[in-house]
């Protein structure tokens, strides 16, 4: 008997090949479901049923996060109701790999009758569905990766892919940024960092805000508490500069004993990095690992101390 894990490798060849052969199957019928939607005045609508039916919800869910607002229906359900959903200037994407599913087809004469564009997506170029689209997306593999040949396994992996494709191609053509994905994804990770503000994340209390006068020897008690790392050297209420404790291991290791008597002036740096309040929190993080710091101060118009933002508060 074989391990499971030669089991495993076989089956993600398998699908790797199934997924590889898919190239061949772009044609002029891809570009045109891509016309087809990108002239879309309303939504799109995917549906499929069992297994193709679950793809479709990922497929829709893909397309609504990337720009095209898309959603999954249960063909079994639009005769009860669900018919309601579909409006004037929708779009539909039909999901079968044999493109003989008569959940489907029984949808089709509505979907012909009341003019909406549809894309089937098949293994089956010659199937009923294939024939009465639009347009066609040839989802064809040669066998499933199910030791069996019959659990939808290839199949629907074809189709997954063959979704992301025209997400991707979606994206593309409609100039989708990166700022566009946040808006979609604001409790994300990159949603927080590209919409988020120093304003947001700063730290505004305990801030260790020392005299650059100082001597570096209680200057350290003074940044120690503060927890940051960090001195800011404040004169009659302006930023005049920034110690580290980088700056103070250099000083130590430059002047010895006489370290603990040297103003924090004589070390600081005279040009610390500062923000406004509005500095998007993605531009922090560039701006940090450009200039390989860890934190910048936030300040106002006459450069007063707002606040500190730091890698960590960044999420880096």
């Amino acid at each position: 008997m074989k391990s499971y894990q030669d089991i495993a490798r076989r089956c993600l060849k398998d699908e790797a090949a199934a997924v590889t052969a898919l190239i061949k199957n772009i044609d002029a019928e891809f570009d045109k479901a891509v016309e087809i939607i990108l002239q879309c005045k309303g939504k799109v609508i995917v549906t499929g049923v069992g297994k193709s039916g679950h793809i479709g919800v990922k497929i829709a869910a893909t397309l609504s996060s990337t720009g095209t607002p898309a959603f999954y229906i249960n063909p079994l359900d639009v005769y009860h109701g669900d018919l309601g959903v579909i409006a004037k200037g929708d779009v539909i994407i039909a999901i079968s790999n044999s493109g003989q599913t008569d959940e489907l087809l029984r949808f089709v004469p509505y979907i012909k009758n009341e003019g909406f564009p549809l894309i089937a997506m098949t293994g089956n170029p010659e199937s009923l569905l294939a024939r009465s689209s639009d347009c066609h997306l040839n989802s064809h593999v040669s066998a499933e990766a199910c030791p069996l040949n019959l659990a939808p396994t290839s199949s629907t992996t074809a189709q997954l892919v063959l979704g992301d494709a025209l997400a991707c191609a979606l994206m593309e053509a409609r100039g989708f940024q990166d700022k566009d994905f946040a808006r979609f994804h604001p409790g994300g990770s990159l949603g927080r960092k590209l919409l988020t503000t120093a304003q947001d994340v700063m730290r505004t209390t305990d801030l260790p805000v020392i005299s650059p006068t100082l001597k570096l020897g209680e200057a350290i008690l003074l940044i120690s508490k503060g927890k940051l790392g960090l001195g800011i050297a404040v004169a009659d209420g302006k930023i005049v500069g920034l110690i580290t404790d980088g700056d103070i291991r250099r000083a130590t290791e430059r002047h010895g004993a006489a370290f603990f008597d040297i103003p924090v002036e004589e070390v600081m740096t005279k040009t610390p990095v500062m923000v406004n309040a509005a500095a998007k929190v993605e531009e922090i993080v560039t701006l940090m690992h450009r200039r390989k710091i860890h934190a910048v101060l936030v300040v106002d118009e006459e450069k007063h101390l707002l606040g500190v933002v730091d890698s960590f508060a960044c999420g880096e």
